[in-house]
């Protein structure tokens, strides 16, 4: 177990083997990741988007550096901030925009907006509204992982205010248990729904709880992909070649409300928002990198950033000329044999009116 800060995240093997070309993708996610979220913002602003909109801008560097270690038989699962994790994995912006605005051109058919993004062809398994309701799922893919003799590894990711939730600790015990490779990962952006940490969470940190179970654990910084990754990659690794979980714990902060219905004015002051955002944003902190190592030209980060930003407008404008579900849909996607009547086997009502 660890709890020691890499002290030079770019020297690790696993960043020093990128290519340019590999560490500015990189870049491109995290950007395209704002963009979308920003874009995401004045829509709901526009009362184009209904529920709750939860923004994952200033966490983009998690997603992002975990994403980009999977391999093909590594999963992903998150709870409701899961915008930057499905465009991490490889997701189009078109139905993810689209999802938001509950159409049927939806990544779910428009049934399950900004907390239920999905796609089981990248091996992601959404987007959960349940409050640390993903876990013991996220337990259940390394179960999988595991007895189909695969070497690969789930990832569970959960916020600070997930892990008092019993089904968290619940799956952690089976994992440590059953030696099933499940990542952890604990996005601590500080605040929970709207109270801080430290009024509600006992304990040196929340990474150490897994030495309750006898698990591997550790921390990192999360407004660093360098340090996201080395991090990350080194429990990836314990995971699939041993089949043995982990807890990380990774420090980040959300510039946004809980929600965008979070009123964000009685629970931290705009001083520290600010603070953070001058020492710490993600995209300033690794386009400055790459810039020192002469990776990345002024040029390239505008020409990204421009390029962000149409893709983000044209998903809206994909959104918005999108046809909503029909009523006859709310009966489409709920029990399989259902949707496949012909493979039926069960008797009596399936609906009732």
């Amino acid at each position: 177990m660890s709890n020691d800060t890499p002290a030079n995240s770019a020297a690790a093997e696993i960043n020093q083997n990128l290519s340019a070309d590999e560490k500015i993708e990189l870049y491109r996610q995290l950007v395209r990741i704002r963009r979308f979220e920003e874009r995401s913002l004045r829509a709901y602003q526009a009362k184009k988007i209904g529920g709750f909109l939860h923004l994952y801008i200033g966490q983009e560097a998690i997603a992002v550096g975990c994403c980009s270690l999977m391999g093909e038989d590594d999963h992903v699962i998150t709870a409701y901030r899961d915008h930057g994790h499905a465009i991490a994995v490889g997701m189009d912006l078109k139905p993810l925009m689209a999802e938001l605005y509950g159409k049927a051109t939806g990544c779910s058919k428009g049934k399950g907006g900004s907390m239920h993004y999905f796609d089981p062809s990248r091996n992601f398994w959404g987007g959960h509204g349940i409050v640390g309701g993903q876990i013991p799922l996220g337990t259940g893919l390394a179960y999988a992982v595991k007895y189909q003799g695969k070497k690969g590894a789930a990832m569970a990711f959960m916020g600070d205010g997930a892990v008092n939730q019993g089904a968290v600790h619940e799956a952690m015990n089976l994992a440590a248990l059953w030696d099933l490779p499940c990542v952890f990962v604990i996005e601590n952006n500080r605040y929970s729904m709207g109270t801080s940490q430290i009024r509600s969470t006992a304990g040196p940190g929340l990474a150490e709880r897994a030495a309750g179970y006898g698990m591997n654990w550790a921390k990192c910084l999360g407004h660093d992909v360098y340090e996201v990754r080395e991090t990350m990659h080194e429990v990836l690794t314990l995971a699939r070649e041993e089949s043995k979980p982990s807890v990380v714990e990774i420090d980040t902060y959300r510039y946004r409300g809980h929600s965008v219905a979070d009123p964000d004015k009685t629970y931290r002051t705009r001083e520290e928002i600010e603070e953070y955002r001058k020492t710490k944003d993600p995209l300033v902190i690794f386009q400055s990198r790459l810039t020192e190592e002469g990776v990345l030209t002024e040029e390239t980060q505008k020409e990204i950033d421009k390029a962000a930003r149409a893709e983000a407008e044209q998903a809206a404008i994909f959104a918005e000329e999108s046809p909503f579900p029909t009523v006859a849909d709310i009966q489409k996607d709920v029990y399989w044999e259902a949707d496949h009547p012909d493979q039926r086997t069960s008797q009596g009502r399936l609906f009732f009116s």
